[in-house]
C-alpha cells in the first residue's frame, strides 16, 4: 500500500494534498530503500513505520518555554538530533543498530548468516512529513527523498505554506501568530541515503 495521506487518492504518484502527515524518510517517498515493489517505485511508508500521524500541532506562545513545556526541543530535527538539539552523526538513535547489517563472507559455523555487524546510515535518515501542498517525493527518482521537519518558531503573523523560519514551511494548516512553534517541513529534499 503506498504512503498516503487523508484526502488524497491512491492514484496521485506523489501526494501533497490532504492533512499533514509524517513519514519515515528511508520509507515513505517512493523506491525508498526500507519498502520497494519489484519495481523499485512502491512506499508504505507513511503508515507501516507506525509513525502515520499528523504534525499539526501547534505549541502556543511564548517559545522556548512553551516547547519545553510540550516535550520537545527548539530547533531539533526529529530522527536526526538527539533529545538536546544536538545534530547525530547517524542513525542509531532513528533505529536499532543504525538501521542496517553489512553482511561479508561466507556463512560457517560460528557466523551462520556471515554478518560482520552495523552499518548505520549517515545520511538521508530521519523523520520528514507531507500534505497540505507539501510533496512527499523529491527527485528524478527511482530512488526519491523527501523533506525532514524542524521545531521552527514563528516571528510574525505566518500564512500556511509560508516560511516559518529560512528553509522550513508552515504545513500544519492554520495561520501563526508570533511567538507560536510548529514542526516545519524544510523546503530542500533529504540527501540520498548513505
Amino acid at each position: 500500500m503506498p504512503a498516503m495521506n487523508p484526502g488524497n487518492t491512491a492514484a496521485t504518484g506523489n501526494p501533497s494534498t490532504g492533512a499533514f502527515v509524517i513519514m519515515d524518510l528511508l520509507s515513505g517517498p517512493k523506491g525508498s530503500p526500507k519498502d520497494t515493489d519489484p519495481s523499485g517505485k512502491a512506499s508504505t511508508g507513511a503508515l507501516s513505520t507506525g509513525i502515520g500521524f499528523g504534525a499539526t500541532q501547534v505549541i502556543g506562545p511564548t517559545a522556548p518555554a512553551s516547547i519545553k513545556a510540550a516535550g520537545f526541543t527548539d530547533d531539533t530535527v526529529p530522527g536526526a538530533a538527539k533529545l538536546d538539539g544536538t545534530a547525530t552523526t547517524n542513525a542509531t538513535y532513528m533505529y536499532i543498530g543504525g538501521g542496517r547489517s553489512v553482511t561479508s563472507g561466507s556463512p560457517n559455523y560460528s557466523n551462520p548468516a556471515g554478518v560482520a555487524g552495523c552499518s548505520p546510515y549517515t545520511a538521508g535518515y530521519g523523520i520528514g512529513g507531507f500534505g497540505n501542498g507539501g510533496s512527499r517525493d523529491a527527485g528524478a527518482g527511482p530512488a526519491f527523498t523527501g523533506f525532514s521537519l524542524k521545531m521552527v518558531t514563528a516571528t510574525g503573523a505566518v500564512a500556511t505554506g509560508a516560511a516559518v523560519e529560512t528553509g522550513f514551511l508552515n504545513r500544519s494548516g492554520v495561520a501563526l501568530v508570533s511567538g507560536q512553534s510548529v514542526f516545519g517541513s524544510s523546503n530542500t529534499a533529504s540527501a540520498a541515503v548513505a
